[in-house]
């Protein structure tokens, strides 16, 4: 035990996650659960309903990218029940299109690639390639097992799509901190080099710790240990899957609560110090939902972030 607890602290030492990342702890139950509920802090509605809009607004938005892309729907990647992408393709795509790999958010229990094809429009029409990937949730799945999915998503990706221009990654709120994890990732084992160009990581969690002390872990089931290995806060300056130049964006809304907004910008600054190419954006007048939603608007800033880092190199 004692061996764990030393090496736990020597991750976050060498990562500098130490100090104000750990200021939660000083937090009572009821504040920490508010601070990682993001539904609390919504200026336009209340939990209840700012979900079930999201949920709508995601929806609306794939069925619009489907009708807009060519897609290939149900593309599996591997044996597991879960472990499916859909991939959709610009009208005419050529072997110079960039390719954007989506990993969904929903505190790693909900939601799927099913409503994750809304940024899909104004993408393809730059010749964009999207695919959106599925993983297993908890309680079917533990973290460790969502993260080998999605590190096998993306060699498979890497594998079929291997003269594309570039590939990027974007990911929100669980889904941000899954992409954050892949950059961080460790590819000889999978057998392939993914030379990622980018990423655009929004409103996400880079410290998961405290999660483990949280509702959200009731499915997840995961240990401080556990949460520790999978964050990746302790890792921004380690990160195997992205070149030093590689643009990393890091953005978070208005109205995400407290510690969203401290995980974001401690993270970027993090990354920034490893003497990557970060930037930071902090979206006014948006909260955790429709700073992922308005994806779908060909002139939201982060649509024009995003087609930016892909289009321009």
């Amino acid at each position: 035990m004692r061996q764990r607890l030393n090496l736990r602290a020597e991750i976050f030492q060498g990562s500098k996650i130490t100090g104000r990342m750990s200021s939660w702890k000083k937090m009572d139950k009821e504040e920490l659960e508010k601070e990682y509920s993001p539904s609390c802090w919504s200026h336009r509605m209340d939990r209840s309903a700012v979900i079930e809009s999201h949920i709508k607004e995601l929806t609306k938005g794939t069925m619009k990218g489907r009708n807009e892309a060519h897609t290939k729907l149900d593309e599996a990647y591997g044996q597991g029940e879960c472990e499916k992408l859909d991939i959709y393709l610009p009208p005419t795509p050529s072997t110079a299109s960039a390719l954007l790999i989506y990993f969904h958010g929903g505190y790693w229990t909900m939601l799927s690639k099913e409503l994750s094809g809304f940024m899909v429009p104004p993408l393809v029409k730059a010749g964009v390639i999207v695919v959106a990937v599925d993983y297993v949730l908890a309680p079917k799945g533990n973290m460790d097992l969502i993260l080998s999915q999605v590190r096998r998503s993306v060699a498979y990706i890497i594998q079929q799509y291997s003269a594309v221009s570039g590939v990027y990654v974007c990911g929100h709120s669980a889904g941000a901190h899954l992409g954050a994890m892949v950059l961080c990732t460790d590819w000889t084992e999978y057998n392939v080099t993914p030379h990622i160009k980018g990423a655009l990581l929004v409103s996400g969690i880079y410290d998961i710790r405290p999660i483990v002390y949280t509702s959200v872990n009731h499915p997840l089931q995961m240990t401080e240990d556990d949460a520790v290995r999978n964050s990746p806060m302790a890792f921004a300056n380690a990160m195997k899957g992205v070149a030093k130049n590689s643009e990393i964006v890091v953005a978070v809304a208005q109205y995400d609560s407290n510690e969203f907004r401290r995980q974001s910008q401690e993270y970027y600054q993090a990354v920034k110090a490893a003497g990557f190419n970060a930037s930071f954006q902090d979206i006014s007048n948006r909260d955790h939902f429709d700073i992922i939603e308005k994806l779908v608007e060909e002139n939201y800033v982060l649509t024009q972030v995003l087609l930016k880092m892909m289009t321009s190199k």
